[in-house]
């Protein structure tokens, strides 16, 4: 009975979002009201439950101001460069420039800022090129697929800190399926593309490919010579220059202002965002134990000034800010609710329970249940640093328990929970609030499910040949 209540919020949060019965918001306020009861059996004897719900709704706000200040300056920012030379916002739709679009310059950007900013850059310019629907949705979460290193890795150190492990060793290890994945992902992209009604060449997808195996050599090769922070930005941004080059090398001095133009807020953020890394011991609001702090020189805070500035500089700046403000309002309402089910859940042991139960059922097969495990975490909580933090001590206890390495449980869980952050309850939110055009998570995940699919293979893959 207890097992039940306990899995009750998570089902009815599948169910009313995979049926399609109701939008995001309704469906995670559905999950909230069921997650009382499941909170409530959960806790230890002797814990008072209002105190609790108080207190995890406090850590769930200060969690999720975070990725909503992301989200803000990613479309502050978005305003701020839209229309200057930004070849991407009323570029044609071909092939190549949607590739280029998710896959490309969206993975640069997650790699840049996380929180699902590559995804907010990559539907904006999708819609520059006219597309719609679940398949520019489905688009869109492609660029979400180097999470583990997306805005510099704060999940992937949050997770090596808990576990007392190094976080440069568990991120070396998540590469390997990673970058495995990232090919995979291209067959999936020429799926979408031509779900959009665009044919992929032959010659095409050969181009792809080498510059998605570009990206995968970088993520697993520099490891050992870089720190991992950086390794999402270079992955992804060598071979956006190689096809920004390609598709329209500069010829004359004209041609090199405008590329000039176009690339240069983008270059102010990457060097304000690292900079901004290399600080040491910034000033920092810690208010809670445990959870990340939120420093001066928080990836929020940097894109809010860096966007600020530019859009001060534009004409209609204010117009341009309020739209991107009103564009901002629902996806950041579905992040704070959904960080707050994550909170009650994982705070309250449910979600810890959920996860013993399975992986207990399943007796010798239980180290394969770790990506599965993983997967489920991110789906749910819709970040890496929600699923390492949930979930990543309670895989480590399984992959010890069951003979693993010490590193490889982890890893893996680190690679499936953030593939399914990439596909999350919030991330679907996100793109369905900003399309606004009807578009249903049930549709979008029925697009991803050849990329879900690999995710979990790859960690049975990696768990079988590493053990």
């Amino acid at each position: 009975m207890i097992l039940l209540l306990q899995a009750a919020p998570l089902l009815l949060l599948l169910g009313l979002l995979v049926s399609g019965r109701a939008g995001p918001l309704v469906a995670v306020l559905v999950a909230l009201a069921a997650a009382l009861p499941a909170a409530f059996v959960s806790l230890p004897a002797g814990s008072g439950f209002a105190p609790f719900l108080a207190e995890e709704a406090a850590r769930g706000v200060f969690l999720a101001v975070q990725p909503i200040g992301v989200v803000l300056g990613g479309l502050l920012f978005h305003a701020a460069v839209e229309g200057r030379g930004d070849a991407t916002a009323t570029q044609a739709a071909t092939p190549r420039a949607i590739f280029t679009a998710t896959l490309l310059m969206g993975v640069f950007m997650e790699s840049v800022t996380g929180f699902a900013v590559g995804a907010v850059f990559a539907l904006a310019a999708l819609r520059g090129m006219g597309l719609r629907g679940p398949p520019a949705a489905a688009l869109a979460l492609l660029s979400l697929c180097l999470i583990p290193w997306g805005g510099l890795g704060p999940g992937t150190a949050l997770g090596a800190a808990l576990l007392g492990l190094p976080a440069q060793a568990i991120a070396t290890l998540t590469a390997l399926p990673n970058a495995v994945w990232v090919l995979l992902l291209g067959p999936v992209c020429w799926r979408l593309t031509a779900a959009a009604g665009l044919v992929v060449t032959a010659r095409e997808r050969g181009i792809q490919m080498a510059l998605l195996a570009t990206m995968a050599a970088i993520l697993v090769a520099g490891h050992w010579v870089l720190p991992f922070e950086v390794l999402g930005i270079l992955g992804a941004g060598v071979p956006l220059l190689v096809a920004l080059w390609l598709a329209d090398p500069p010829r004359d001095a004209l041609a090199w202002q405008r590329a000039v133009r176009a690339l240069w807020p983008y270059a102010l953020l990457t060097v304000a965002l690292l900079g901004a890394r290399a600080v040491p011991h910034p000033p920092a609001f810690h208010p809670y134990e445990g959870l990340p702090a939120f420093p001066v020189t928080h990836v929020a805070v940097v894109l809010l000034v860096v966007a600020g500035g530019i859009l001060a500089s534009r004409r209609n700046a204010g117009r341009r800010a309020r739209d991107a403000l009103k564009r901002a309002m629902r996806p950041a309402a579905a992040m704070l609710l959904y960080v707050l089910f994550a909170r009650w859940m994982a705070g309250s042991g449910a979600t810890g329970a959920l996860a013993s139960a399975a992986a207990g059922a399943l007796g010798g097969l239980a180290p394969f249940a770790v990506p599965v495990l993983g997967l489920a975490a991110g789906v749910v909580t819709g970040s890496n640093v929600g699923s390492n933090a949930a979930m990543m001590p309670v895989q480590q206890a399984l992959g010890l328990a069951a003979g693993l390495p010490p590193l490889l449980a982890p890893a893996v869980h680190n690679f499936a929970g953030a593939a399914g952050a990439g596909m999350s309850f919030a991330g679907t939110a996100l793109v369905c609030g900003l399309l606004a055009d009807g578009t249903r998570p049930a549709q979008i995940w029925r697009l991803l499910l050849p990329s879900m699919v690999a995710v979990i293979v790859l960690g049975w893959a990696t768990v079988g040949l590493l053990r």
